[in-house]
């Protein structure tokens, strides 16, 4: 186990290898989804989602309120994960057994399933899926019908497109049932079902719909202000299902005093916490900063406004509606004419800073529709060029819902749900420009957008809701840092109050953390690792300098980065970690005097990229572009673009289009170079990608070349020759990898030819015992033999192979190669032709 009581990777291993472990993963947890395009998507549970899965599984089967349930004998029961035993084990999970049939619950918890509390962001619609599935083959539940409550049409249109995606993990499509009176008929099926339905099917009193003991209800967001548990809620689930057992799903952690919730599902199955969250890269940490926009009043009306502002917070929070007297004066001082110009100008000015640094979408929470709507209008005057009047284009939206006695200038931004659902889809797109959305309630919940960072609240939010909106910033994209909150209106208290709510429940680590408290001493703390790092290079000349007038400079800090141990990786982590707390902090005053030091840092790095460093770093993603993947921009400009990135050979005064690289002329003038550091880099980056061309034609050669750098890049490590010696060396081999290169037209034979007869040629035995002229026609037959084999994957036909071998020895014994000698040879052409077949 980990200090914070993780499972390490090595107890994840053991404990998922355990066979009744591995076979319940594989069947539970394990989906294939279609999209609408046909793609098919294959996704599997984190560790977190499976030890849900299970536990959970383990409280809903003794709850059951079923008529025959008895309890097995130690060690004999059947069905999925039997076997298991309770409690953590040597791997770290604590593996609960999956039982079919379980001691049953005492009265008070029967038809208790318990409450899953995952934070947002880390998979809680797929873990829904995942039990469902698992549920739907309990053999105890004989056919059991799944119900699964939302409090919103829009929550509820988005998890049954997850559960739909994965129709093949509930052995059945799920449904939407329509109205009380279907979701009944669905109900009295014998042959059960998945059924979606919203929790204001279950808001009046109109009786059971079904007495059934194999139904599970699983809640999504189960707590007590979703689902108005004070005002009854609760009775009327439990009256409508008396028999059914109840799971609650939640994002947020349940209040300390809500015991109307604990009533229904009892208390937590699963805990999956912030912390462990952002410490698994689930989900990114939120920050929080203070930009109070002042109401238009004095300092009393101030005050008597942040008491309205926290009694609407607290009131939303528990289910209940605004007093209309106090939303219509809160709105009325939020909405003040010049108050919306001043919130319009910040926002302009803080978002262009945070895209400046940081790629990705922005997110701005207002109280009415009224607001948002001239909240946008003021925007637009500042920064016309962000609307448009076609959906399908513009930087700004706003996504509300209305009516048709909606007037301007709310009317022209009420938008029909297949529009909405184009435009959220735009939105989460990352190269869409629709980068600015303005919303009230929609998209606060279940809405996930990885590419956001920045949310502006302008709206009165306490307890769930207030977690529930903010998380909309902390999905994983790219190397995103975090996602930042601004608060426009004054909620430190009501952060205050979640973050001790959060920690009351269990919680542990902190739910959000300050900019100020720590984004900006992680961007300082990274800064000060760099001016360490060149501690003794002055590189004050190229700040705010065009880098073509101080091209000495930068040739001078890129030598510098290789004359220290590792300094490269070193050097583009620090980078890295001062990049990530800059895109935080933007737009603070403390990142300005910065700027300038990480644009030119980024610069180094972009030269050394384009020349030098090896194509696939360890720790990056292949097969994409770096810096365009990226999600913290470059802050020095046109960089982002790798033609706008000085070419450090032309730099050096190495860039001649008439000279080969392996020249004299070229060698002597890498040589030459003032800085020896970057020649020997330099070097060794071109010697690299040419053995790499070699290791794709011609083994024998390759082996030889890499052998050799190797060799010389441990003594240099070890200090065991000297800088100078190392670029002697390097040069050294390249004469000779340019030898190579030229030894097939000496030969006459081609480059494929040549690396037939290097593979005979070999042995010096063989050499010495055959004529040079021999070799070359066994090299030619080899090469054409080769040539006509099959178009086919034949590396994997050892019919194929066979084939060839036998055609191999026959030639050598025609030749009369030396048969003690023939075997080796005739592995190694082999080898060799795999390689030539495979190129």
């Amino acid at each position: 186990m980990s200090k914070g009581g993780e499972p390490t990777l090595e107890a994840l291993i053991s404990g998922l290898f355990e066979p009744a472990a591995l076979l319940d993963y594989i069947h539970s947890c394990v989906t294939f989804e279609q999209d609408e395009r046909g793609n098919i998507t294959k996704k599997i549970a984190g560790y977190h989602q499976f030890r849900a899965v299970r536990q959970t599984r383990a409280r809903v089967l003794p709850a059951l309120k079923l008529p025959s349930i008895t309890a097995p004998r130690s060690g004999t029961g059947k069905g999925s994960g039997a076997g298991e035993t309770k409690g953590a084990g040597k791997s770290g999970i604590k593996l609960v057994p999956a039982l079919v049939r379980g001691e049953p619950k005492p009265p008070e918890d029967a038809g208790k399933g318990g409450v899953v509390w995952h934070t947002q962001g880390s998979g809680k619609s797929l873990t829904m899926l995942m039990l469902a599935g698992a549920l739907v083959r309990e053999p105890v539940l004989a056919n059991p019908t799944i119900v699964v409550v939302t409090d919103r049409n829009d929550l509820d249109d988005q998890l049954f497109g997850t559960f739909a995606g994965g129709r093949a993990l509930l052995r059945q499509a799920p449904i939407q049932a329509e109205s009380r009176e279907q979701l009944k008929q669905l109900l009295d099926r014998a042959s059960g079902g998945v059924i979606f339905t919203t929790i204001y099917k279950f808001t009046v009193q109109h009786g059971r719909i079904s007495d059934r003991g194999n139904v599970v209800v699983m809640t999504d967001e189960a707590h007590r202000s979703q689902y108005g548990f004070v005002e009854g809620g609760a009775r009327w689930m439990r009256e409508a299902l008396p028999n059914a057992t109840f799971i609650g799903f939640t994002g947020t952690p349940l209040d300390r005093d809500d015991k109307s919730t604990q009533r229904v599902f009892g208390d937590y199955a699963d805990i999956y916490d912030i912390r462990q969250s952002v410490e698994d890269g689930a989900t990114k940490p939120i920050y929080y900063e203070s930009r109070i926009v002042k109401l238009t009043v004095d300092e009393a009306g101030a005050k008597e406004a942040e008491k309205k502002i926290e009694e609407a917070a607290e009131t939303a929070d528990r289910g209940e509606e605004v007093a209309e007297n106090v939303r219509v004066t809160l709105e009325d001082l939020v909405g003040a004419p010049e108050r919306i110009e001043r919130v319009a100008a910040f926002i302009v000015e803080h978002w262009e800073k945070r895209r400046s640094a940081m790629e990705g979408k922005g997110m701005i929470v207002t109280m009415s529709r009224d607001i948002a709507a001239r909240l946008y209008e003021a925007i637009k005057v500042i920064r016309p060029g962000w609307h448009h009047p076609d959906d399908d284009k513009g930087t700004m939206k706003v996504i509300v819902t209305g009516g048709a006695n909606d007037e301007e200038p709310l009317a022209s931004h009420v938008r029909t749900k297949p529009v909405r659902k184009r435009l959220a889809e735009r939105f989460k797109d990352p190269a869409s420009d629709f980068r600015l959305v303005i919303v009230v309630d929609m998209w606060l919940t279940g809405f996930d957008c990885p590419p956001a960072h920045t949310m502006y609240l302008d709206k009165p939010l306490a307890g769930h809701n207030l977690m529930q909106a903010i998380a909309r910033v902390n999905r994983v994209y790219g190397d995103k840092p975090g996602g930042l909150v601004v608060d426009l209106i004054g909620l430190a208290d009501r952060f205050a109050d979640a973050v001790a709510t959060y920690t009351q429940a269990g919680g542990t680590g902190s739910a959000f953390k300050k900019i100020q408290d720590e984004a900006v001493p992680a961007m300082r703390s990274a800064f000060e690792k760099l001016r360490d790092f060149f501690h003794d290079f002055d590189y004050a000349a190229a700040l705010n300098a065009e880098p073509s007038v101080v091209l000495r400079t930068y040739l001078g800090a890129i030598d510098h980065v290789y004359g220290q141990n590792d300094g490269w990786k070193r050097f583009r982590k620090m980078v890295r970690e001062l990049a990530a707390g800059f895109a935080l902090a933007v737009p603070r005053p403390e990142t300005e005097a910065i700027a300038p030091h990480l644009g030119f840092f980024q610069r180094i790095v972009a030269m050394i990229r384009k020349r030098l460093a090896d194509e696939r770093e360890p720790g990056e993603s292949r097969g994409r572009d770096r810096d365009v993947d990226a999600a913290v921009r470059q802050v020095i400009g046109g960089a982002v673009s790798a033609d706008a990135v000085i070419d450090l050979f032309a730099a050096a005064g190495l860039e001649d289009a008439r000279l080969d690289i392996l020249s004299d002329e070229f060698l002597s003038r890498v040589s030459a170079l003032e800085q020896k550091n970057l020649a020997l880099e330099t070097l060794r980056k071109l010697l690299n990608d040419q053995i790499r061309s070699f290791e794709r034609t011609n083994i024998v050669q390759s082996k030889k070349f890499r052998e050799a750098l190797e060799e010389a890049i441990v003594r240099y490590t070890n200090k065991a020759i000297t800088t100078a010696e190392m670029i002697a060396r390097l040069i050294e081999l390249a004469k000779w990898v340019r030898e190579a290169q030229n030894r097939g037209a000496e030969l006459g034979l081609s480059s494929h030819e040549a690396a037939f007869y290097d593979a005979l040629a070999e042995n010096g035995s063989a050499r010495e015992a055959m004529q040079s002229d021999t070799l070359r026609l066994m090299a030619r037959k080899l090469a054409e033999m080769v040539k006509e084999m099959p178009k086919l994957d034949w590396t994997q036909r050892e019919s194929v192979r066979a084939d060839l071998r036998r055609k191999v020895r026959r030639l050598l014994a025609l030749y009369g190669y030396p048969p003690d000698l023939s075997e080796d040879a005739t592995q190694l052409v082999l080898q060799q032709a795999e390689l030539s077949t495979t190129a």
